[in-house]
């Protein structure tokens, strides 16, 4: 996975802790309140009940007010310092959560295990599937679709770059932080998303119906997404998807503070199979006008038509596509690439394997460009192919 990783955590600057953010973590990882004075300090013991840890919080006064005791950033650090010598698993949750602030979510697995091991294959499951879930969230939060393709590829990766992964006790549970705000809209989405594809199973289950996937597009459901679904189910006793706000920055706008776990079966995955083949079968064809350059060319003849691939630079949101020319298109599109110019051409990208095939192209022509533009295409372009003879070699299919 291209997701970062998050040590294990130590106490953080006491300076940068908020400690009503302290509070509603040691709330939420079940920490129980042992007393204290109101609007002062709390006391707080894991929520074992075992009293090897007590942690003394100071309040913080009211917005814009001065701390009620003087030496407010010593208690503080005390109790995190307490915090990170704990025994308590959750201890280790709390100062992880504040060392990276974010939103918050958590895949469970329910697998067979031997003697608490499970095999190989299931932590590399889990992982593939996450990832997978995380990428169909990311697109369509930028536009929903129901089958994506190659379509939105580059911000999706970029998103997933930017997603830390915690250390996880046993390889059927992952933990991930999505950046706040940078990625609240595909965290918000795939809440969304997943409540939706919930509710359309369901319906599916008891009526037959698939009615209700068609409507679940607009929430965020997607072939991609019923994908990473069987993938995490099939070979479970089902999983468990769970999501927690960043407590600084709370829940975002529309969502409850804290959303019920979100959670499928076994017995969901006739269902999730049949919306995800229903999503590739329907989504159209979409028309555009594409400027790219020439990376490959091929064709059978000295003469005649030929096929080329495309490093797409506009109109589409692919990375690259395949284009059938007819024998005048395909030396325009060659003289353009001896030249350094990229090509414009208009078609309709096809769903068919996944957007990267221009059917119907017309209207090939070289884009005239600045000179500084086309010397900086020139360097990208030659950066993967270096000369004409390697971009006219292999198979672009």
């Amino acid at each position: 996975m291209t997701h970062l990783t998050v040590d294990e955590p130590g106490p953080p600057d006491p300076e940068r802790v908020d400690p009503a953010v302290l509070l509603a973590l040691l709330r939420r990882h079940g920490w129980q309140r042992r007393g204290g004075a109101a609007g002062r300090y709390s006391r707080w013991t894991p929520p074992d009940g075992s009293t090897d840890t007590s942690l003394l919080v100071p309040e913080a006064g009211p917005p814009g007010t001065r701390p009620v005791y003087a030496d407010h950033t010593e208690l503080l650090a005390e109790a995190l310092t307490a915090l990170a010598r704990s025994a308590a698993p959750s201890a280790r949750d709390v100062l992880r959560a504040l060392n990276v602030p974010g939103d918050e979510i958590h895949w469970r697995r329910e697998v067979p295990t031997l003697g608490g091991a499970v095999p190989w294959t299931t932590a590399e499951q889990l992982r593939a599937g996450a990832r997978a879930m995380l990428l169909a969230a990311a697109r369509a939060a930028l536009h929903p679709a129901g089958y994506f393709g190659e379509r939105h590829g580059g911000q999706a990766a970029a998103f997933l770059d930017q997603v830390l992964v915690g250390p996880a006790p046993a390889a059927h549970l992952l933990t991930a932080y999505t950046p706040v705000p940078e990625g609240r809209p595909a965290a918000g989405t795939l809440l969304r998303a997943l409540q939706a594809t919930r509710d359309a199973v369901d319906y599916q289950r008891a009526t037959g119906g698939m009615d209700a996937f068609d409507a679940a597009v607009g929430l965020g459901v997607s072939h991609e997404l019923a994908r990473s679904l069987v993938k995490l189910v099939r070979g479970t006793e089902g999983i468990t998807v769970a999501f927690a706000w960043s407590p600084a920055a709370g829940p975002p706008y529309g969502y409850p503070a804290r959303p019920e776990p979100v959670e499928f079966s076994p017995g969901d995955l006739p269902a999730l199979q049949a919306a995800g083949d229903r999503y590739l079968a329907r989504e159209p064809s979409v028309a555009v006008r594409i400027t790219g350059t020439v990376t490959r060319m091929r064709r059978r003849a000295p003469d005649g038509g030929g096929t080329v691939r495309l490093r797409v630079l506009a109109g589409a949101d692919v990375r690259q596509v395949r284009v059938k020319l007819d024998e005048e298109a395909y030396r325009i599109a060659g003289h353009a690439h001896l030249v350094g110019l990229p090509i414009k051409v208009s078609g309709r990208l096809e769903s068919h394997g996944g957007f990267r095939r221009l059917a119907e192209p017309d209207g090939v022509a070289p884009v005239q460009l600045e000179e500084a533009e086309r010397d900086r295409m020139l360097k990208a372009l030659h950066g993967g192919v270096g000369t004409f003879e390697d971009a006219c070699a292999g198979d672009p299919d």
